[in-house]
């Protein structure tokens, strides 16, 4: 190949300027020009289609967010758009193409694959959802922000003696929620594997009680079906003031911001590394990940195709170390 293009798409993650720089690089030194996709796969089916230079990826490795900018895009879910994107591509000589995205964007990349362009993709998300990789650029930076946020709110929490409902992001994978309880002590675990009607919840949290605790940290995944919203409303219809005080903290973006950790930056530079390895001995068609403690090459039917599961001992450690104390 003489040409790729890389595009970030979807929601952001810290580590995707590191992904864009060593994509870059690494196209040069194998002797190919590289092409950025400005916006996502809207930027794809408009054309926004710009060559980079060794002088665009200069220090960026140390930026959240990323430099080409991402949105997310229904419109390419339709094949015609698809098909506009490939024609853009092939109208600037590109040949390949590397999407640094999750599920929705690996979805998309397995859309222009079945179309027969051929695609590598490189798993960036900070929920950690997607097929093919134990961890994902943006991930551990995540984890870093939720837990100094909780300890933060802990310190608080135990000042006041109140019960604390803390949001964090996931969607329809607990993996955020999971860690971020078995790294901070958190009293209640709620993920969508691993709900909790609120009725469970006062109960939980009047044993806790009735033990000595008279406070909690309370973590939610956004996605759960018994979310904050609910179980904060289903409490404070339930209990007397004077029982326990409640307080509701959203994370929300904050949990995607910021500098990436080294851990990221580290991943993304070995992520993008095999991405272009494989375009350069033509080899697209998958997705690239880290599976114990090495590169993993998924192939896009598998990735869109099956579902990633918690780790069960994990989420069994975090609650058993809880229920030593109460």
């Amino acid at each position: 190949m003489k040409r790729i293009a890389l595009v970030t798409s979807g929601g952001d993650a810290p580590g995707m300027n590191a992904a864009i720089n060593a994509t870059v690089r690494n196209a040069f030194a194998a002797g190919m020009e590289a092409f950025g996709v400005r916006k996502g796969y809207e930027g794809l089916i408009e054309n926004d289609i710009v060559p980079m230079t060794l002088a665009d990826v200069e220090d960026v490795i140390e930026l959240g967010g990323t430099l080409l900018g991402t949105a997310r895009c229904k419109r390419f879910e339709q094949e015609g758009a698809r098909r506009q994107g490939i024609k853009n591509l092939k109208h600037h000589g590109i040949e390949g193409l590397v999407v640094i995205g999750g599920n929705g964007s690996q979805r998309g990349a397995y859309g222009l694959h079945q179309l027969g362009f051929p695609v590598v993709g490189v798993a960036s998300t900070v929920d950690n959802d997607l097929y093919g990789s134990d961890i994902s650029i943006g991930c551990d930076t995540a984890l870093n922000t939720i837990i100094e946020s909780i300890d933060r709110i802990r310190t608080t929490a135990e000042s006041h003696r109140r019960v604390f409902l803390i949001e964090v992001m996931g969607r329809h994978f607990g993996y955020l929620a999971m860690m971020a309880g078995l790294a901070s002590g958190a009293e209640i675990v709620i993920t969508p594997e691993y709900e909790m009607d609120p009725p469970e919840v006062l109960d939980e949290l009047r044993r806790f009680h009735r033990n000595g605790r008279d406070y909690a940290l309370v973590i939610v995944t956004d996605g759960a079906k018994n979310n904050v919203a609910g179980i904060h409303e289903y409490l404070s219809r339930s209990v007397a003031y004077s029982e326990f005080e409640m307080r509701v903290t959203m994370l929300g973006h904050v949990q995607r911001g910021g500098a990436p950790s080294t851990y990221d930056r580290s991943l993304a530079a070995q992520l993008a590394t095999g991405a272009v390895e494989l375009l350069e001995r033509d080899d697209p068609g998958k997705l690239v990940g880290w599976k114990q403690g090495t590169l993993a090459y998924t192939p896009y039917e598998e990735v869109v195709s099956k579902k990633k599961e918690l780790d069960s001992q994990l989420w069994m450690l975090s609650r058993r170390l809880v229920e030593i104390n109460y």
